[in-house]
């Protein structure tokens, strides 16, 4: 039995019941409680907004129903199939985010910072995240340029910058940090 329920509304999930909303944020800062810009603990008393991607690893996990807007259950297949057609890049993005929650890091959106995910070590409140991760496929070509620009920004906000890139035809993930350094 899953520890708590969601409902499934356009891209995102609501877990609705208060009580089932703080134990999942406590368990690894999932989400986001509606209407809280910057929650410090799991303290509070609003429904839990979550990322698709963020659904559907709880949902693998075990931890997470998710219910249509009808109050039909998802299947795993089901919500796999909907963020493929409602998500870009679904599949790569999901693989990166997985694993970086299988290796323990807090992963949570880098939209501010012009990234796919901000990593966390400890979380959001505790720390700052220490990375950036641009999840890009193994064979797509990139523009210097945008490795630059995107370089200069996370150094600009004491972040490290790291491309992911995706082989989902074989499952893999390569993972490339770069750092500044004065010649």
């Amino acid at each position: 039995m899953a520890e708590a329920k969601g409902v499934l509304v356009g891209i995102k999930v609501v877990v609705l019941d208060h009580e089932q909303a703080r134990k999942l944020f406590s368990k690894g800062f999932y989400g986001k409680p509606v209407g809280i810009r910057k929650p410090k603990s799991a303290d509070f008393n609003a429904p839990l907004e979550l990322s698709l991607i963020e659904a559907i690893y709880l949902v693998e996990k075990g931890v997470l129903e998710v219910e249509s807007i009808n109050g039909n259950k998802m299947s795993l297949e089901e919500l796999l199939e909907y963020a493929e057609k409602s998500i870009p890049r679904f599949k790569p993005l999901y693989m990166v985010y997985k694993d970086l929650r299988d290796k323990g890091y807090i992963v949570r959106s880098g939209l501010k910072f012009g990234a796919d995910y901000a990593v966390y070590e400890f979380g959001p409140g505790i720390d700052h995240a220490p990375y950036l991760v641009h999840v890009l496929p193994l064979d797509e070509v990139i523009d210097p340029i945008e490795i630059v620009r995107a370089g200069r920004l996370s150094h600009s906000v004491r972040k490290s910058f790291i491309i992911a890139a995706v082989n989902p035809r074989h499952n893999r993930i390569k993972y490339v940090m770069f750092k500044w350094f004065k010649p």
